[in-house]
């Protein structure tokens, strides 16, 4: 509230991505869709007491649950074709407020500080955006050649959160009719009435994801370039089984386990999928699947190396140990070497395997089983 008076707040998160390749929405920093991200911007003003996002049709309960648990209601609904049309819905779901900030789903960056203060900047004069004055030189042009040096004193770039009185922000689109679609923002609407819209400094990092570089910078901002995982596993011997060791089958008793019981992609599995923030092997190929009964463990290594990269990882290198007393790894390290590369889409030389005996000590020192121990450097894409 301000001054007593209720606010609403409308995430505009309507698009398609078609520019950024991506529903921008949807895309993951750190671990946090976009959407939340930018819905936090609004849920944590301390000024708004209840919040809107408008996204495409039929991913409504998507929004729900990435929106879950903010510290502000929040509801969903379908927006339109056009930015105007989901801003509109996003109004007639705020029925009984005094005041609606506005705020672009694909600005995630922006901060609660700025959303409050362009909503004080409304409650007490109207309409308010939040702008940075323009820096660099600015021409008009026709076609390619210059016309006109403006004088970039009088320039500001437009960014959000915008806030309006909602009286304001109905007759704006009430007079607009269908022509609202061609507005860029609800702060050119308000203009087309004759109402001051008044101008709150801007943060420099409050940019706009519009392409696939947008979203590349996004993710540097938050996510570090690189990432380290260890994995661990420990299988013990199974008479009458394969023993397969870096999809390369040995001689002698296998390991017990679900698949194959590959131990060594087992581990480099684990690796990658803690370096990526990914959970662990069991959580992706549970034993209770019959889809991974016997199956080749070079098979999960390979769909793990997917969900890295579909998370925006490539893998630098990988480094497994394995502690055995039998089989002797060295002779045949290149040839897993080859295989789990493979696995992984990348170089050989990227992966390293070398096995130790255990020295006669504990469970490995007695032949009783393997263990294999791994490390992951993964690189962001």
């Amino acid at each position: 509230m301000i001054g007593g008076e209720r606010v609403g707040g409308i995430l505009a998160a309507g698009g398609s991505g078609i520019r950024a390749g991506v529903a921008k929405q949807w895309a993951s920093l750190a671990g946090e869709s976009v959407l939340r991200r930018s819905a936090r911007v609004l849920a944590d003003s301390g000024v708004v007491d209840e919040l809107v996002a408008v996204v495409p049709a039929g991913d409504e309960p998507r929004g729900a649950a990435e929106l879950e648990g903010l510290p502000v209601p929040v509801r969903v609904v379908a927006g339109g074709a056009a930015r105007a049309d989901s801003v509109r819905a996003g109004l007639l779901a705020l029925p009984d407020v005094a005041l609606v900030v506005v705020h672009d789903a694909a600005r995630p960056f922006a901060t609660p500080i700025l959303a409050r203060a362009v909503a004080e900047a409304a409650a007490a004069r109207g309409a308010a955006l939040a702008a940075m004055q323009a820096t660099d030189t600015v021409k008009r042009a026709r076609g390619d050649a210059v016309e006109e040096t403006l004088d970039r004193r009088l320039l500001w770039m437009a960014q959000t959160p915008q806030a309006f009185r909602a009286t304001v922000l109905r007759r704006a689109f009430e007079a607009a009719g269908a022509t609202a679609a061609s507005a860029t923002d609800e702060c050119q609407l308000v203009e087309r009435l004759g109402e001051e819209v008044v101008l709150v400094p801007g943060e420099t990092g409050n940019f706009k994801i519009t392409g696939p570089e947008d979203l590349a910078r996004a993710r540097s901002q938050v996510e570090p370039g690189m990432a380290m995982g260890v994995g661990y596993d420990v299988h013990a011997f199974a008479p009458g089984r394969k023993l397969v060791l870096g999809g390369v089958e040995f001689e002698g008793d296998g390991l017990l386990g679900h698949s194959d019981a590959d131990i060594c992609a087992h581990a480099i599995c684990d690796a990658i999928l803690g370096a990526a923030g990914l959970g662990d092997i069991g959580r992706h190929f549970p034993d209770t699947d019959s889809r991974w009964k016997g199956v080749s463990s070079l098979v999960l290594l390979r769909e793990v190396a997917g969900k890295a990269r579909a998370a925006g990882w490539t893998v630098g290198n990988c480094d497994v140990t394995l502690a055995a007393r039998r089989p002797r790894i060295a002779p045949r390290a290149a040839e897993m070497r080859e295989r789990l590369a493979g696995a992984i889409g990348c170089a050989p030389a990227q992966v390293n395997v070398k096995g130790t005996t255990g020295e006669g000590l504990g469970f490995v020192g007695r032949g009783e089983g393997i263990a294999a121990h791994a490390v992951a450097l993964l690189w962001r894409r």
